[in-house]
C-alpha cells in the first residue's frame, strides 16, 4: 500500500482480489446479500461459475462472476438493500454494490447515505481493511472489474 494517506476525495472501491485472498467465505457471504428471486436462481451454482455478460457500451461479450452480476445488476438496485439503520461499514459495502463498484469518495459515499464524510473516511481509511474497501492511491484511467 502507497505511503500516501487517503483523505475525503480518495476514491475508494471493493477490492474483490482482496476478497479472495483474505476471506475463504467471500462468495458464501455474498449469496446471503442475494434478493430470495436469486437465492433461488443460484442455489444450484457452483461457487465462482461464470456466466456471459454483454457490455451494454461495447457490445463486448465477457465472462463475469454469476453470483457478484446478479448482486450487483438487481439485487443492490433494490430500495431495501441500503437501510438508514444500517451499519457504516455494511452500508458503504453495499452502496458500492449498488453503483457497480465504480469508485466513490468518502465524500461522495456521505452525500449518498447522508452520513458524515469524516466519519465514513476514518472507518474505512484506517489500517484494518473491512470488507475490501480500499483506497485507490493511483486512479487508472478505468474503473476497478466487476468479474
Amino acid at each position: 500500500m502507497s505511503l500516501l494517506r487517503p483523505n475525503a476525495k480518495t476514491p475508494f472501491h471493493i477490492d474483490f482480489d482482496w476478497w479472495k485472498q483474505n476471506e475463504r467465505d467471500w462468495h458464501i457471504f455474498l449469496r446471503t446479500l442475494l434478493c430470495q428471486e436469486h437465492q433461488e436462481a443460484f442455489a444450484d451454482f457452483e461457487e465462482g461459475e461464470q456466466i456471459d455478460w454483454i457490455d451494454p457500451q461495447t457490445a463486448e461479450v465477457k465472462p463475469v462472476d454469476g453470483v457478484q452480476h446478479a448482486l450487483i445488476s438487481h439485487c443492490a438496485l433494490l430500495p431495501e438493500f441500503v437501510g438508514e439503520r444500517t451499519a457504516i461499514v455494511e452500508a458503504v459495502f453495499r452502496t458500492f454494490l449498488a453503483n457497480g463498484n465504480h469508485p466513490m469518495s468518502a465524500e461522495d459515499l456521505g452525500k449518498r447515505l447522508g452520513r458524515s464524510p469524516d466519519v465514513i473516511l476514518k472507518t474505512i481509511a484506517g489500517p484494518r481493511v473491512y470488507r475490501g474497501l480500499r483506497p485507490i492511491l493511483n486512479q487508472a484511467p478505468n474503473p476497478p472489474a466487476v468479474g
